[in-house]
């Protein structure tokens, strides 16, 4: 069966619903984090660059390991990595939720914690998402995709931040040791699966590590479709934080909105993500993922255009939402295009460049945008963005076909068979 066509809701597997609870869990430890994580470290300084430095802390890992990562994935065991990767977890936040408790905690720990913390979730998103390829037939890993996204958007940013700070407020140490208890609980979850879902189904040669990333960024390269995607992810992410990254000033100096009303526009995004994921898995099986590309990109262009020309606030905000729906629709479409093409043997290290990506754009994104906008004005980002998006769907839009993709997939079934 060609995965790009049109196809009736398929069944999930077993070993999904495992793989499923287990995200919820530890989202829901990772959204009490969020909130629990900065009113930690503003206990402990006043200095809004410290403050700012925590957060960058659990980033960095993305950009020095993230390939690194990747390659270890593809080496071992994917189920017994999630596994563990959950208990080093539990272990940090455990030792880190003693010494708040203790009042041990020092900026330096907190750091050094989310440092860590931040390695190991290289290693952990990477290697679920490969897992859940092996647990999920390949016609269902847009609904699954969904699924997950959708709990994510829940549990992470929805129910975790808000009852983090009320724990917080109830005891600083408490957020963390609860922290602690979902990734426990999540690892209990992960280890139920089947012990052949972890185990890669193709033979794997070991080979020195700079040479097994090499492999992985080299097949991305000569994959033209996938290559395109990853570069389309990076550049969306470099226009999007560089736009957005200005959007309170934005809103209050351009929009006219009051203080109280700039502070709802990302959690309005958020919540437009969850009935994105909702209707992910029903319009890929509608109208193809090749038609759902096209219209990300058409949506991602207009989206900046709209805020670089409008000065309405229903406008920018009805914008915002439809923009906050797409983002999961491609998230999704994408996520599964990999799983379903990408060989098993090299998912986790395709993954790592993409994360790679993914993050460099939105670190390089966020960087720029208060200079573009400082130096040529509040919609000058916007005007930016729009121009790259819209080069970007001119390139991009003759590759995002049914039959550019099912050839892309032949060509890897050529590859393995030979």
């Amino acid at each position: 069966m060609q995965p790009w066509r049109r196809t009736d809701a398929p069944r999930l597997g077993r070993g999904f619903g495992p793989l499923w609870a287990a995200s919820a869990v530890s989202n829901v430890g990772d959204g009490i984090a969020l909130a629990a994580g900065p009113l930690l470290v503003a206990s402990l300084t006043d200095d809004p660059a410290l403050i700012a430095g925590a957060a960058f802390a659990q980033q960095l890992p993305w950009l020095l390991f993230s390939l690194i990562s990747g390659a270890y994935v593809d080496r071992l065991d994917r189920r017994r990595l999630v596994v563990a990767v959950n208990l080093v977890r539990a272990a940090v936040l455990t030792v880190l939720a003693a010494a708040v408790a203790t009042g041990a905690g020092s900026v330096l720990l907190v750091y050094l914690a989310f440092f860590v913390l931040g390695t190991a979730e290289t290693l952990a998103d990477n290697a679920s998402l490969t897992l859940l390829s092996t647990v999920v037939p390949r016609a269902a890993l847009p609904s699954a995709n969904a699924r997950l996204m959708g709990t994510q958007i829940l549990a992470n940013q929805l129910v975790g931040p808000p009852l983090g700070a009320w724990l917080f407020v109830a005891a600083a140490a408490l957020p963390f040791g609860a922290n602690a208890a979902t990734f426990l609980v999540a690892a209990g979850l992960v280890a139920l699966l089947p012990r052949s879902a972890g185990r890669a189904t193709e033979p794997v040669e070991r080979r020195r590590l700079r040479v097994e990333i090499a492999e992985g960024v080299r097949w991305l390269w000569h994959h033209r479709v996938l290559r395109m995607l990853a570069v389309s992810l990076c550049l969306m992410n470099l226009t999007l934080l560089g736009a957005f990254s200005i959007l309170v000033l934005y809103a209050r100096d351009r929009l006219g909105l009051p203080r109280s009303g700039t502070g709802c526009c990302s959690p309005a995004a958020r919540s437009a993500g969850w009935p994105g994921s909702v209707v992910a898995g029903p319009l890929e099986r509608r109208f193809g993922a090749s038609l759902l590309l096209r219209v990300g990109l058409v949506i991602e262009t207009c989206t900046h255009l709209v805020f670089a020309l409008t000065r309405t606030p229903w406008v920018a905000a009805g914008t915002y939402l439809l923009f906050g729906l797409h983002a999961i629709v491609w998230g999704v479409v994408t996520l599964s295009i990999r799983q379903r093409v990408v060989p098993a043997r090299l998912l986790g290290r395709v993954n790592s460049v993409y994360y790679l990506f993914s993050i460099g754009g939105a670190a390089l994104g966020a960087l720029s945008g208060g200079l573009v906008a400082r130096s040529f004005g509040i919609t000058a980002p916007f005007w930016a963005a729009f121009g790259l998006m819209a080069g970007l769907t001119v390139v991009a839009w003759r590759l995002f076909t049914r039959s550019a993709l099912e050839a892309e997939q032949q060509q890897v079934e050529l590859e393995r068979a030979g």
